[in-house]
């Protein structure tokens, strides 16, 4: 049975999770229904899957049935949405939809992504009824996407409204040139971190604990239980790998004080 391909940057939808006190953007990346339904098109044909909706203690599952010409069946993937904001039961369905999908790899690479932190301008946020928000001057889109042999995610650049970079993650690989004999070899990049990019680093990890309600002092607990070494002294997508561990170790702690 044929594997979904990886989304495309136009495929791929950016949504702020939150404004943090110093009035940055911590940003999520997702899919929304109609790219399922192209890609499920896309890989085995539009004659060849199924959608069925059914209520199961009240919550609304979706089953995907995609007919296997080797087995001679169909078959059936499911998972239960949550209700949206505005349409309730339109919401459920098509998040119920989205879920099934990723059960059979369509846009599975999303729970790859880096920990996304941009930082906004003085007209991109407004207090409403003592929280903070994003206003209509501010969004972002996906410009540039690469994947490593695994399907994660290795190369992110995000761009506004205006076209400005907002967020780069990882270096794009070089185009290949043609041979022009014997060259010098380039020298190796040190693996130090530049005064900025260092405080850039301290800085994402304080956000991410503000996140969770701990203090950056609380740091070094968990780096220490994750036998992790020094952020600063990582390259940048051992990094990135870093912090995604760091975000799932304080989602385990939350769950297990709940």
């Amino acid at each position: 049975m044929k594997q979904p391909r990886l989304l495309d940057a136009n495929e791929i939808s950016c949504r702020v999770q939150s404004v943090t006190k110093n009035n940055g953007a911590i940003i999520l990346l997702y899919k929304d229904a109609r790219v399922d339904m192209n890609i499920l098109d896309e890989t085995f044909g539009a004659m060849n899957w199924q959608r069925q909706h059914i209520s199961i203690d009240g919550n609304l599952h979706c089953i995907i049935k995609v007919w296997d010409d080797d087995k001679k069946q169909w078959v059936a993937k499911q998972d239960v949405g949550t209700e949206s904001f505005t349409e309730a039961t339109k919401g459920e369905a098509s998040d119920s939809f989205k879920r099934a999908g990723f059960n059979w790899g369509i846009g599975r690479e999303l729970y790859t992504s880096p920990f996304i932190f941009v930082q906004l301008k003085d007209d991109e946020w407004e207090e409403d009824r003592g929280k903070k928000k994003t206003t209509f001057r501010f969004g972002l889109s996906v410009k540039e996407i690469d994947y490593n042999d695994n399907r994660e995610i290795n190369r992110l650049v995000l761009i506004d409204k205006q076209g400005a970079v907002r967020y780069t993650m990882g270096q794009k690989t070089p185009e290949p040139v043609a041979d022009k004999g014997p060259v010098k070899e380039a020298a190796k990049v040190s693996v130090k971190q530049t005064d900025a990019e260092m405080k850039r680093r301290g800085d994402e990890i304080k956000q991410l604990f503000e996140e969770f309600g701990y203090t950056s002092d609380d740091y070094k607990a968990v780096a220490t239980e994750l036998k992790a070494a020094n952020p600063r002294a990582m390259t940048t997508p051992e990094f990135s790998e870093h912090m995604k561990k760091v975000r799932q170790y304080l989602i385990d702690m939350k769950k297990a004080s709940a």
